[in-house]
């Protein structure tokens, strides 16, 4: 009667295929994520930071988007994975971490912190935009140039600050 029971000489079923992290709806998941994180800290950054943060949260948004007409590639993945998991809320987080009474004063470098802030989200801003018309245009040259670019632009130094 082993009509209903697996025999002893078949092997077991393979398990279920994990949810794939780098799938689209994790990276809009994470994506999302980050926004909230902006919208929960808006209060303690300044107006110009939340918009150009928001900026980059939506062009990686569209990148993520552009998986409806083909997969992304790995190179954009890499690339968002890098925006949306170290680069955009360790920029947040550093300044976040300071005491507003210095945020204005100006540093070693010349700049004030809040100045550096705008400078490092402008530099992701374009380097999202950059994602985003590499992707559009499925050009895998300007994706590797993305990524050296994001590479030296934030290797050099924790923030500048």
């Amino acid at each position: 009667m082993t009509w209903f029971r697996r025999s002893r000489d078949e092997p077991a079923p393979p398990p279920p295929p994990a949810e794939e992290e780098d799938a689209p709806d994790k990276l809009r998941r994470r994506a999302w994520e980050l926004v909230q994180f902006i919208n929960r800290n808006a209060g303690k950054l300044p107006v110009e930071a939340i918009v150009l943060a928001r900026q980059v949260t939506d062009r990686v948004r569209e990148v993520i988007e552009t998986s409806a007409d083909r997969p992304l590639d790995v190179y954009a993945v890499v690339q968002i994975n890098g925006i949306v998991g170290d680069y955009l809320p360790t920029t947040l987080r550093a300044y976040l971490a300071l005491d507003p009474a210095i945020t204005d004063e100006v540093g070693r470098s010349g700049r004030t912190p809040r100045a550096a802030l705008r400078e490092q989200l402008e530099a992701l801003n374009d380097a999202a935009d950059e994602l985003y018309q590499a992707a559009r245009a499925h050009d895998v040259d300007a994706l590797f140039s993305q990524g050296n670019f994001l590479r030296t632009k934030f290797t050099r130094s924790d923030l500048d600050l």
